[in-house]
């Protein structure tokens, strides 16, 4: 929105500087950050007040889980508030692409306030049909989908980008719509698995989105895509500032949401950053790179559809609890010791993320 300063500009002064993805990113960084350390608490406040009972904790969960009874959920809307308010401030808003990102983690939150609303309300896990989550995620995910490939560049409009491989595009033709489709909604529903824990989730989304901020701006700027060999991708630089603004709302949101957590994010925050990240993915091109940055979500995933599958096959379990994290707790890791050893597992595959951009 503040973009429109540089307007006044004569081309050396102060409001020039809003011209600069990388001052207003920092600047939105800023923002939501501050945001989140001002409204966190009266949030918090406002849901215990509202909510009574908090979250409903799950009867066959570890036993350690019974202690964090009556802690308030839907902090998401501390995380989309922050994110949504500096994001529309910072970024230029005539560029398509914030807005996809921003339409599917606005759209996203709401599926997930539905479903903390009802398990709420109705102090049960269950929450909202899992059939209708999903349909409506699937046409919120194909929508961003179409939009992501009628903006990008002909030559790369349905095509899959290979990571390390310079050149190669993987034609899908109309294929490609039900492909990003998968990744949003497999995305958003990953990182729903993934929180289970007090800062679990939290922290390793902030590392994806500051990884995909780094490759949003690269693929985003001619120069520097020419100079790597990635696919230039006009407009994508400005989903820097979405990203920004995420990493400081979710700084602000893991103050009161690390152990013992304060609140927790629910599906309101999970389904949106995961849907986010997903979109992101779509948008620059790097759907396969998320696979490797939010490697932690996908193994997170895979332990729960192993899980089921095997059970309902054989009657036993490959773990002692799916998610892959509870299966450590029952294991007697301490919730600490999970969340920490999976944050870095998370740096370190963010970093073989970005190893991919230089590996030509």
């Amino acid at each position: 929105m503040l973009y429109w300063l540089t307007q006044f500009s004569d081309g050396g002064d102060f409001f020039n500087l809003f011209r600069y993805i990388t001052f207003r990113a920092g600047l939105a960084f800023a923002t939501s950050l501050i945001f989140g350390f001002i409204f966190g608490q009266p949030l918090i406040n406002l849901l215990r007040r509202k909510q009574g009972k908090g979250q409903p904790i799950r009867d066959d969960g570890p036993i350690s889980h019974f202690a964090k009874v009556g802690t308030p959920t839907m902090g998401g809307l501390l995380i989309l508030s922050a994110l949504i308010f500096s994001t529309l401030l910072w970024a230029r808003l005539d560029t398509p692409y914030v807005w996809i990102v921003l339409g599917v983690t606005t759209a996203f939150g709401l599926i997930g306030f539905a479903d903390d609303y009802a398990k709420v309300t109705k102090q049960n896990t269950k929450g909202v049909s899992s059939k209708l989550r999903i349909f409506l995620g699937l046409v919120i995910a194909a929508l961003a989908t179409y939009g992501a490939s009628y903006f990008h560049p002909p030559e790369l409009t349905h095509q899959l980008a290979l990571p390390v491989f310079k050149n190669l595009l993987i034609p899908m033709g109309l294929f490609f719509l039900p492909f990003g489709t998968i990744v949003i909604v497999g995305a958003a529903n990953a990182v729903n698995l993934t929180d289970g824990l007090d800062g679990l989730a939290i922290m390793p989304v902030m590392i994806a989105a500051g990884t995909f901020g780094v490759i949003s701006y690269l693929v985003g700027n001619y120069n520097f895509a020419e100079y790597l060999g990635l696919h230039f991708v006009p407009g994508t630089g400005e989903i820097l500032i979405f990203c920004a603004a995420l990493f400081g709302a979710g700084l602000g949101f893991l103050w009161y949401n690390a152990p013992p957590a304060a609140v927790f994010m629910g599906d309101t925050g999970s389904l949106a950053l995961g849907g986010a990240l997903g979109a992101i993915s779509i948008c620059t091109k790097h759907e396969i790179v998320l696979a490797i940055v939010g490697g932690l979500f996908v193994v997170e995933a895979l332990s729960v559809i192993i899980q089921v599958l095997y059970f309902k096959r054989t009657g036993k379990r490959v773990f002692l609890m799916a998610p892959i994290h509870h299966h450590y707790e029952k294991k007697g890791w301490a919730e600490p010791q999970i969340v920490i050893r999976f944050w870095i597992i998370s740096l370190i595959l963010a970093m073989i993320g970005l190893a991919t951009l230089k590996v030509r």
